[in-house]
């Protein structure tokens, strides 16, 4: 599991980096983030682009993967990453204002643009977006959760107020068990889902993610 990576060096930039390049594979994911140095985040841009010279990832070449860096290296030497999420929860409660917060900042502090870089970071959310924000919401919950699993990093921003991370496996398992009736797997599925949730704990819903993923993942459901 990418949180693996993330629990080693328990820092909010590190675990977006895992979060961000976790799709496809869990092997090859694992193995990619385990060849990266994240002491990068700190260091000069032309170093960072010659060191990850060589480093690839599935959509993302070398270029794609040195400008992620390159975006939260500055970002880190400003400001946090929960900081400026908090920007755009704190009024509403909504952790999709503050992932649209997020995000735009992501795209505001470096003009890079490739498909490859694109896709790894996302569209910046609205009203309208229908994308479920997996990788994200999985991120979210690492970092305010806190317990064996999650590492709590964020003091912030109310478990209560997550959405599920929902992927292909928590999608399959949450129609099987009557959680979700839509038959998409987008946004809509994923507040379905949450809310289904809060009924068995409406405080910590987010926390059956795990167990609903590895129903799902060893085909045990």
């Amino acid at each position: 599991d990418p949180l693996l990576i993330a629990s080693k060096y328990k820092d909010e930039y590190i675990a977006l980096i895992c979060a961000l390049f976790s799709y496809g594979d869990v092997r090859a994911i694992v193995n990619f983030l385990g060849s990266l140095d994240f002491s990068l985040l700190d260091k000069n841009e032309l170093i960072v682009n010659e060191k990850l010279k060589k480093h690839y990832y599935r959509f993302q070449n070398a270029q794609d993967i040195g400008e992620l860096f390159i975006t939260l290296g500055r970002i880190k030497s400003q400001v946090s990453l929960e900081s400026i999420f908090l920007e755009g929860y704190t009024q509403k409660s909504s952790v999709m204002d503050g992932l649209s917060s997020l995000i735009s900042s992501l795209y505001d502090i470096n003009s890079y643009r490739s498909r490859g870089y694109q896709f790894l970071i996302g569209k910046i959310p609205t009203s309208k977006s229908t994308s479920p924000y997996k990788r994200f919401h999985m991120f979210l919950r690492w970092m305010v959760r806190d317990d064996h699993l999650d590492l709590g990093l964020w003091k912030g921003v109310d478990k209560k107020d997550l959405l599920m991370p929902l992927d292909t496996h928590t999608f399959k398992v949450g129609q099987k068990l009557g959680l979700i009736e839509r038959k998409v797997y987008d946004l809509k599925a994923v507040l379905e889902l949450t809310e289904a949730l809060k009924k068995f704990d409406k405080f910590d819903p987010v926390k059956y993610d795990f167990a609903l993923y590895r129903l799902g993942q060893e085909r045990i459901l």
